[in-house]
């Protein structure tokens, strides 16, 4: 079962061979030792991938609930119920993990030495059930599902500009301006020009940019608004330490979008694991605690609360 699922997953024996470490044609013999013991076909094996028969799809989907069991009854027998152990796999924004999750996880090491967590930041939206994934940090609305999901937060976009820029070029009043600025449009190979913004009776209503420069990562895009090449959007925490230090400055704050929920997600247990609980209770309130800050410490006006991010 562990072996026809991994081709599944993978697409190829030849995934399933190197993520389960055996020689490739000890994979294939398994499937095909399932398929002769079942008397029927799971897969159809062409030139490129793996596809799953009627009979397949049905197979695979049961397997996976019997081996999600079996995981269950490996972790209560090695222990794992009475005190935190094991990896847990979390997943994260790339940017919101490294500045805000990272650091968290960093401190949860230090508490619980038998725990290891792999994390992964991706801004791609990850299959928690398909890629076996404990935790998921998750910003914006989320669909119904059967996920379990604890909100620890908010975010919101944020047009914004260096004050060298502004001085030369004038801050715009009302969104339709932004066509006389130059733009940083946060893009990758697929063109995002579109900028949300909230008018009268909290009407939304989009404003195309032309762009001056564009880039696909908000790092970048936040270090060339600093640099004064032209009006980026990015995200609140992507935007708030050059807030701080004044090297950017909010403009249109009160024409931007409805905040966007931050939740931890994970996949529902009959019996949750200790090392999963243990994790979600350490996390949960210290990132709440970021968020709260970068939501409240700064004035997305544009002035900085005095005192904000200060250690101690």
């Amino acid at each position: 079962m562990r072996t026809l699922v991994a081709a599944i997953d993978g697409g190829s024996l030849s995934a399933a061979s190197r993520s389960l470490n055996i020689p490739l044609p000890t994979v294939s013999r398994r499937v095909s030792d399932l398929e002769a013991m079942l008397g029927s076909q799971l897969v159809v094996r062409t030139s490129r991938k793996l596809l799953l028969t009627e009979s397949g799809s049905a197979y695979v989907a049961s397997a996976r609930r019997v081996l999600e069991e079996l995981a269950e009854a490996e972790r209560a027998a090695s222990g794992e119920y009475r005190a935190p152990r094991g990896e847990l796999l979390v997943t994260a924004p790339i940017l919101f993990g490294k500045l805000n999750v990272a650091p968290i996880v960093h401190d949860f090491l230090r508490i619980y030495p038998e725990v290891n967590v792999r994390l992964v930041l991706s801004d791609g939206v990850i299959d928690l059930v398909e890629s076996h994934v404990d935790v998921a940090v998750r910003i914006g609305r989320l669909p119904d599902s059967a996920l379990v999901a604890r909100r620890v937060g908010e975010v919101r976009w944020v047009i914004c500009a260096s004050p060298d820029y502004l001085d030369q070029r004038g801050v715009p009043g009302d969104p339709v301006d932004l066509a006389d600025h130059d733009c940083i449009a946060l893009e990758g190979l697929q063109r995002y020009r579109d900028w949300l913004f909230v008018g009268q009776k909290d009407a939304q209503h989009q404003v195309t940019i032309n762009p001056r420069f564009s880039i696909n990562t908000a790092d970048g895009a936040t270090s060339a608004a600093i640099a004064g090449v032209g009006i980026a959007r990015v995200l609140s925490y992507q935007a708030a330490v050059a807030v701080k230090e004044g090297a950017l400055v909010p403009i249109l704050a009160d024409r931007g979008p409805p905040a966007m929920p931050v939740h931890l997600v994970h996949a529902a247990h009959q019996q949750q694991p200790l090392k999963l609980r243990a994790f979600l209770d350490f996390v949960a309130p210290r990132l709440e605690q970021r968020l709260q800050g970068i939501a409240q410490d700064i004035d997305w006006s544009g002035r900085v609360a005095p005192g904000a991010f200060e250690t101690g």
